[in-house]
């Protein structure tokens, strides 16, 4: 392997920067979550699940090569599952960090926030809404006119990001539902490359998707060994 440089150390990922001008990411065993329960939406390593980053790459290659293969642009070059690494194009984020959701039904903070006009697991057109990464803020929800105003994408940015959502989201909604499996909501982050053109990044994950199998809530963990069994 050719000379690699740690440039970040991340919670679930560690980040080296290659001399092809590339980067890699390395899988970790470690798990977000508290007093040793796993739980995604956790900021900080709560445990070491043996296995996880191995299989959460797994699942990275899989959904990263059909998107790919569907034209739509990702960050995504090759993986080494004997090393648990993923070489990545170069890219930037949006602001400091921007998650973008995809919301097939209303459940999780999308009912606590509007329950007054919905109703608990109602269907939703492929709902998309955007957040800025701040732990400390939880996350704030928004618009497109906030994050074209602020400076932090173009109008045209926001659309494209919005339409690649929506259509990645149906790729992992039709392979999960081909398993027996519903796709309730996922979230995804997007950066942009030199020349402005947005991308898909980071990670295709169990733990950033919210599935259910006749109408029961899978964790993710059993979702990894439902989805490869």
């Amino acid at each position: 392997m050719e000379n690699r440089k740690l440039v970040y150390t991340g919670k679930t990922k560690n980040v080296y920067a290659l001399e092809n001008g590339n980067y890699l990411l390395k899988f970790k065993d470690d798990c977000t979550g508290k007093d040793g329960v796993f739980d995604p939406g956790e900021n900080s390593v709560g445990l070491t699940i043996e296995g996880v980053g191995d299989v959460n790459l797994r699942m990275s290659i899989y959904f990263f090569e059909k998107i790919n293969a569907a034209g739509i642009r990702t960050h995504y070059v090759s993986a080494d599952l004997g090393s648990t690494t993923m070489e990545v194009l170069p890219a930037k984020v949006f602001g400091k960090g921007l998650e973008v959701i995809c919301r097939y039904k209303a459940v999780g903070s999308f009912y606590r926030r509007y329950c007054d006009y919905c109703t608990l697991g109602q269907e939703l057109p492929a709902y998309v809404e955007t957040t800025f990464k701040n732990d400390a803020l939880g996350d704030p929800l928004v618009t497109k006119d906030g994050l074209v105003d602020l400076g932090v994408m173009t109008a045209e940015q926001y659309d494209s990001l919005k339409s690649m959502t929506q259509a990645i989201t149906r790729i992992v909604a039709d392979d999960l539902k081909a398993k027996g499996l519903d796709l309730y909501d996922i979230k995804f982050e997007f950066g942009y490359d030199a020349n402005g053109n947005v991308m898909l990044i980071d990670e295709i994950a169990s733990g950033n998707m919210r599935v259910y199998k006749d109408g029961e809530y899978i964790d993710p963990m059993t979702l990894n060994k439902l989805f490869f069994a």
